[in-house]
């Protein structure tokens, strides 16, 4: 079907702690601050873009819906179609265009036209993460793998952060225009910087070959994935932890709006700041995974994600807090470990590995984020925990079945 690639005694990799190797991490985190900084800047202006347009709030969320939904669907592709190719000028590429799709969506005169940039930016994002996960696999030695992974990690959930609180703030000032255009400007600048410190492809052989171009490769590559031990496991995890963590963080505001609480939108908006716990998080637990093993890096992670959970019940605002921030933590720690795992496991076409990861990841949000709603609707706070708990569950018991099958 494919050939193999070479085998880490014969393969020129970059070794950690070469200045190849802090170029990489750096770009990369720039790369996964541009990413998610532009996908969910229009997040806190909702609500301006439904008085500017006339729209309620379920149409004003198209903004968001339309870029998340194209980039699911994007990344699944990318991820395959970077197989043999020059991952550095994809990745550059799909930056670039989309930090000017963000400026587009800014200037756009219609909610129509604001809506197709968007989902050009998600499709054009989709070029990122499934082939920058790819490339880490490629070029960097297994030793250092977990800390550039996890380094990555971070600047994604900074992205997260800056694209919501940033946004939030920018367009106090400058509204929302000026807000989303600013973004533009600050990814397109980040994809700049990215293609200049990410090194040429080293010795690395790239995992695809011409047969790449046949629907045949794909299909058999991914069904090699889905029979390989230990990546449908990490395949489930990744859906079920990124359900949880989108539906605490979708219902939280709901929550701490009404009373006892009575938190403002700006109020509530703060809480995103607890992201920068996944920025401590992520390279942290990627340098603990090169040195004690993926599996029980991964077992913590999720044990801290149920920790968080269960302290969200506690009345007392402080407590909530905590709780989601011992929750954002234990979440980027074992999406970070699970998301170099993939990368360890797939011995050939890590693309496609990289691909099926980060399309149940992103269903996860879509598919558990709704299903959450309801939970919410019908049971308030607590039916939302014991739907999360019941994810939660089962994530370490795939995790705790990985450290059996595959400790690594």
């Amino acid at each position: 079907m494919q050939e193999s690639d070479p085998s880490p005694a014969t393969r020129t990799w970059v070794q950690a702690g070469s200045p190849a190797y802090r170029r990489i991490s750096l770009a990369l985190f720039m790369a996964g601050f541009a990413t998610f900084s532009l996908l969910y800047c229009v997040q806190p202006v909702l609500p301006e873009l439904a008085a500017h347009f006339g729209l309620g709030a379920a149409g004003s969320s198209l903004a968001l819906s339309v870029s998340t939904g194209c980039l699911a669907v994007a990344i699944f592709v990318a991820g395959a179609l970077s197989e043999g190719r020059d991952k550095r000028r994809l990745m550059f590429a799909s930056m670039a265009l989309a930090a000017v799709c963000n400026v587009l969506a800014a200037v756009a005169p219609t909610w129509g036209a604001l809506l197709v940039a968007r989902a050009l930016e998600g499709i054009l994002l989709g070029g990122v993460p499934a082939v920058a996960m790819a490339y880490l696999a490629d070029e960097i030695h297994p030793r250092g793998l977990g800390f550039s992974m996890g380094l990555y990690i971070g600047g994604t959930a900074f992205g997260g952060m800056a694209g919501r609180v940033g946004t939030s703030a920018l367009a106090d000032q400058f509204g929302w225009r000026a807000a989303m255009a600013t973004i533009g400007a600050l990814g397109l600048l980040s994809a700049i910087g990215f293609v200049r410190l990410l090194p040429k492809t080293s010795g690395a052989v790239p995992s695809g070959t011409r047969q790449s171009q046949s629907l045949q490769f794909h299909l058999d590559a991914w069904r090699a994935h889905l029979h390989t031990p230990g990546l449908p496991l990490l395949f489930l995890s990744g859906f079920a932890l990124m359900g949880v963590f989108v539906s605490l963080f979708n219902y939280a505001g709901f929550r701490l709006a009404l009373p006892p609480y009575g938190l403002s939108q700006t109020q509530i908006g703060l809480i995103f700041c607890v992201y920068l716990f996944g920025i401590l998080a992520s390279p942290t637990a990627g340098a603990l995974a090169d040195r004690l093993g993926r599996a029980p890096v991964l077992v913590g992670g999720v044990a801290l994600m149920v920790a968080g959970v269960v302290l969200t019940l506690v009345a007392p605002l402080l407590w909530v807090i905590v709780g989601i921030a011992v929750l954002t933590f234990g979440f980027f720690v074992a999406h970070s470990v699970a998301s170099g795992w993939v990368g360890q496991l797939a011995r050939q076409s890590k693309g496609h590995a990289s691909s099926l990861y980060l399309l149940a990841y992103y269903l996860g949000s879509s598919v558990l984020g709704s299903a959450g709603g309801w939970f919410w609707e019908h049971g308030r706070w607590p039916a939302l925990v014991g739907f999360s708990l019941v994810l939660l569950a089962g994530a370490l018991a795939m995790a705790l079945r990985l450290r059996e099958r595959t400790p690594i």
